[in-house]
């Protein structure tokens, strides 16, 4: 199965991947201001947004709240990816994901991953360190769920909640996982809003895929693999994300060769919405260096 990814603006390639639940549109704006600089690969991953149905090709695409059509000026050279619905418990697992993100970037990139697609943007530079360039790990974390030497993340009763009512509502559940990741943020509520209208945009997540997607944040810890990773990272944290806290943060950067942090103070678990300007001055700034 191809992915679908959309490509915008000319220059260095920058990978974005979305979290969990999630879809490439969540990027919103952020997509363009990056794009005046950077040839971006917007990607969603399976099972989430248009990698999943069949009968959107052809739609027009919305990205964040504008459509592409009114957007070309700010998107030059728009490429869109094909991709079929053949979605297996196979295609989802951590590695496939990888597997099919190597295969759709052939050249080596900068990856960009925000929450589960830090993890993701973490294993595959495990796998394929000849792939990429640079990373930014954007409210990421290398171990999702709390254990008896790690206390800075999730309970496992709290996710494990969240799996369980997956099957029960599965569209509220995703609703309830917005407001834990706006939580104290500065304008909490516009925030919540923004990210609720934009959540179902690109149609609904295979469940299936939100399944894989917790049991990867559930059993996934690269601590370990952390001090061999030689690629140059940026890792940025909101000060008031209670997802994934800033001790995760500080945690990579001390153990990383060659990372350092970016903190935004009174953003939670998406700065780059609630403080898209200072998000992007320091990825460009990094991306630069």
């Amino acid at each position: 199965m191809s992915l679908h990814v959309e490509t915008f603006g000319s220059g260095a390639p920058l990978l974005l991947i979305h979290g969990w639940g999630m879809h490439g549109g969540m990027w919103g704006s952020v997509a363009a201001k990056l794009a005046e600089r950077f040839c971006v690969h917007v990607v969603d991953l399976p099972g989430h947004g248009l990698s999943r149905k069949p009968e959107a090709v052809g739609e027009t695409t919305i990205v964040g709240s504008r459509k592409l059509e009114d957007a070309s000026k700010p998107f030059p050279n728009l490429r869109l990816t094909s991709y079929d619905s053949r979605l297996t418990t196979h295609d989802l697992r951590l590695e496939s994901i990888i597997q099919q993100l190597s295969a759709q970037f052939s050249e080596p990139l900068t990856v960009c991953g925000w929450s589960l697609g830090g993890q993701i943007a973490l294993r595959w530079a495990m796998l394929e360190p000849h792939k990429i360039q640079k990373l930014a790990l954007v409210s990421s974390t290398p171990c999702f769920v709390q254990q008896e030497d790690w206390p800075c993340a999730m309970a496992a009763e709290t996710l494990a909640g969240f799996a369980a009512a997956l099957t029960e509502n599965y569209a509220q559940t995703l609703r309830r996982f917005l407001a834990l990741q706006v939580r104290g943020s500065e304008q909490e509520r516009e925030l919540l809003a923004s990210l609720r209208n934009a959540l179902f945009s690109r149609g609904e997540p295979d469940l299936a895929a939100l399944q894989t997607g917790l049991e990867i944040l559930r059993d996934c810890d690269l601590r370990a693999a952390l001090p061999g990773i030689p690629q140059p990272t940026l890792v940025i944290a909101g000060v008031r994300d209670t997802l994934t806290p800033l001790p995760a943060s500080e945690y990579m950067v001390s153990v990383m060769s060659a990372a350092r942090l970016a903190t935004i103070e009174g953003a939670a678990h998406a700065p780059f919405l609630s403080h898209s300007e200072i998000f992007v001055e320091q990825l460009k700034n990094f991306l630069h260096e």
